[in-house]
């Protein structure tokens, strides 16, 4: 149900547009390019717009006026274009069956845009390029079909992706869509060609988890990299060669954060091996993957870090809000009363925010030394899903509505 618009000024600097087209922002790592964040937050802040919507826990995403959302609508997963000022629904689009758990039902996956086309995943491995004036499908792939790989639900024996649904997110770069099928006969990761599903590349044997694509650059070589579920490994951006594996296994498989890369280095988390650094370079010709630092004890399971400045920022495994060093993996502080299990972070660069899994969003001012908390505010209910900052607004979903705050 739509509620009455009420248009506010924050107390900040004039806002610069920018679009949030993918998991975790444009850059795939939980900054904004061009919105800045709020001074201060209001204690009570009120949507601009905000809709009833079905379960699910995949982010909103964003490219100019269209939003696109993907959740549950009588018992199947959708996904659907709404205008990014109003709500107002442009074009859904059935992708599957709805799947449902003892965790929730619908769509885990964040769909990305692309060239103007929306991609989108659902649990049981349909994929889907949908073009994003009018939601006509333009290509579409089984990961069971097509790739051999069978959605098992509870018949699986462990916590992949085969059981617990498709959620990580797959990318684009340039011409091609780079997907995590998780086979294990060559198709771990799967390239295909952006304009007609064409497969350009297969490669890697390993299961898919629940941890999303990113693509970075090592030692001249642009790469794929792919936390598997018994797997940290990279693949020739062009080719889909397997250039180097690290085996890391995790109670249930469960590898569900996104690897972020910072000068060189490629950082993972679990709640089982805590936070790692791997450096990938080649001696003699031959890539190998050095061990760069590790701190075991900080077991984050869900959430992935926010690097702003030298130190990463994040969701810890104790309910609480921990910063750690991005130099060495030391644990610089940690706060009480961040969440429960889950909080997704954005930065400005000068600023960050953190929606918790418990609706709240608190507003901080990083700082290696203290937590410094400057504002919180409730917005919305209990959520596993990352808000979208784009064009001076912010998307943000629970269970059962979605949000639409001015910023």
């Amino acid at each position: 149900m739509n509620r009455p618009l009420l248009i506010f000024t924050l107390l900040t600097s004039t806002l610069m547009a920018g679009d949030w087209p993918q998991w975790r922002g444009p850059g795939r790592d939980g900054h904004t390019q061009q919105d800045r964040l709020p001074a201060i937050l209001p204690e009570q802040l009120k949507p601009v717009w905000s809709i009833e919507i079905g379960p699910g826990f995949a982010s909103p995403v964003v490219e100019g006026e269209k939003l696109v959302l993907f959740d549950a609508q009588n018992q199947e997963e959708v996904v659907r274009c709404l205008d990014a000022a109003t709500g107002k629904e442009r074009w859904r689009q059935r992708i599957s069956a709805m799947y449902e758990d003892e965790w929730g039902a619908g769509p885990r996956s964040t769909p990305f845009i692309h060239r103007r086309k929306v991609y989108a995943q659902s649990c049981d491995g349909h994929f889907v390029s949908l073009d994003i004036d009018t939601g006509e499908r333009i290509w579409e792939v089984s990961f069971e079909k097509d790739f051999g790989v069978k959605f098992l639900g509870y018949k699986a024996n462990e916590g992949t992706a085969t059981r617990r649904g498709n959620n990580g997110s797959g990318i684009a770069d340039g011409d091609g869509v780079l997907v995590p099928v998780g086979g294990r006969d060559g198709n771990s990761v799967v390239c295909f060609n952006e304009k007609t599903g064409a497969v350009v590349w297969k490669s890697g044997n390993d299961e898919a988890a629940y941890s999303s694509l990113v693509i970075g650059e090592f030692e001249g070589v642009r790469q794929v990299v792919a936390f598997m579920g018994d797997a940290l490994s990279g693949f020739d951006r062009t080719t889909g060669e397997q250039l180097w594996r690290v085996p890391l296994r995790t109670n249930a498989k469960r590898h569900a954060a996104t690897p972020v890369i910072h000068q060189g280095q490629i950082v993972v988390n679990s709640h089982t091996f805590g936070v790692i650094a791997f450096r990938p370079g080649r001696v003699n010709g031959i890539w190998e993957v050095k061990q760069a630092w590790a701190n075991p004890g900080l077991k984050i399971n869900l959430a992935t870090p926010v690097l702003i400045g030298d130190a990463f920022y994040s969701q810890g495994p104790m309910k609480n809000f921990v910063c750690f060093d991005a130099r060495n993996g030391e644990t610089l502080w940690s706060r009480a009363g961040f969440g429960m299990d889950y909080s997704s972070i954005i930065s400005d660069g000068s600023k960050g925010v953190g929606l918790t899994d418990a609706g709240e969003l608190i507003l901080f001012q990083p700082d290696r030394t203290a937590y410094k908390e400057i504002s919180r505010v409730q917005v919305c209910g209990k959520n596993w899903s990352y808000p979208a900052l784009a064009n001076g607004m912010m998307y943000l979903r629970d269970q059962k509505n979605l949000f639409c705050y001015r910023f």
